[in-house]
């Protein structure tokens, strides 16, 4: 096999939440995966991670390079309990903080992605005044991440409003910065496709130019996630041959520890199942290219 053109990472909550981070990176590093993906999520545990002083991020630092693994990307869902179109000013005011937090987190780490989940708003209705808010609001926030140098990209979500990589693309089309892309979903979007009623592979194919990265996560229709690849309907293959052809390489894996005592063999399942589809994939493009 040729050397490696491509990149797979590992979900941060596919490991025990007790594990420090040098135990997770060298349990990312054993199985091997290339990176790990940082998760920010609604709960005050992780949102406090944007607090840290320079010297935890120091640390951080130093414990990537004597690994040897990095941490290149971050997963933003603290937008689901704060979004930044919320109708509440306090909450809204919130979304943009966490958001400013977040940029310079990653541009101190290193992280050159920030994957933002594309809700206007989540526990409250979304109506018109959300989804201007939202757009104001993003406008802003790709404006501090293009001074950064840092990328945000939209993951399509379980949710209408943005569970399609075509509804996406309305805002990163509106917005038109090299600074706002898409990270799709493709267990989101396949779930989609039943309700709005949409192919897949075109609706992929949609963010074509403007595609970073996917998130590789098994569905079912109604379910979203707590599934281990292979037992739902996505077409994992054909996706990542779109995704491929579209110039992808950086693919990051997603799902749960959910305290499983199997979760060893979960994670070196997933890096050894999407670790046999790319290796397929870059073989038919060396073949073609001789």
């Amino acid at each position: 096999m040729a050397e490696k053109e491509y990149s797979l990472g590992l979900y941060e909550k596919a490991l025990p939440p007790v594990f420090s981070w040098q135990q997770k990176l060298e349990t990312a590093k054993k199985y091997g995966f290339d990176f790990i993906e940082i998760s920010i999520d609604e709960s005050s545990e992780k949102l406090a991670r944007l607090d840290i002083g320079k010297s935890e991020r120091l640390f951080l630092i130093d414990i990537m390079n004597v690994v040897g693994i990095p941490v290149r990307s971050l997963c933003l869902s603290g937008h689901r309990k704060y979004p930044i179109g919320s109708s509440d000013p306090a909450t809204e005011k919130r979304g943009m903080e966490i958001m400013t937090r977040a940029i310079t987190f990653a541009d101190d780490l290193g992280i050159r992605l920030i994957m933002l989940a594309g809700y206007d708003v989540y526990y409250e209705k979304s109506d018109d005044g959300t989804k201007r808010r939202f757009e104001k609001n993003l406008r802003e926030c790709v404006e501090m991440a293009a001074a950064k140098g840092v990328v945000l990209a939209f993951e399509t979500m379980e949710t209408p409003f943005m569970n399609t990589v075509t509804k996406a693309m309305t805002y990163v089309n509106l917005i038109d910065s090299a600074y706002l892309q898409v990270y799709p979903d493709i267990g989101n979007i396949t779930n989609a496709a039943v309700t709005e009623h949409t192919d897949v592979l075109a609706d992929l194919r949609a963010c074509k130019g403007k595609i970073v990265a996917m998130h590789l996560k098994e569905t079912v229709p109604g379910k979203f996630r707590n599934m281990m690849f292979g037992e739902g309907d996505v077409d994992f293959e054909s996706a990542i041959d779109v995704a491929w052809d579209m110039g992808v390489r950086r693919y990051t894996t997603e799902f749960w520890y959910l305290d499983n005592p199997d979760w060893e063999k979960n994670v070196r399942f997933a890096h050894d199942f999407f670790t046999a589809i790319l290796d397929r994939r870059q073989q038919r493009t060396g073949q073609r290219i001789l």
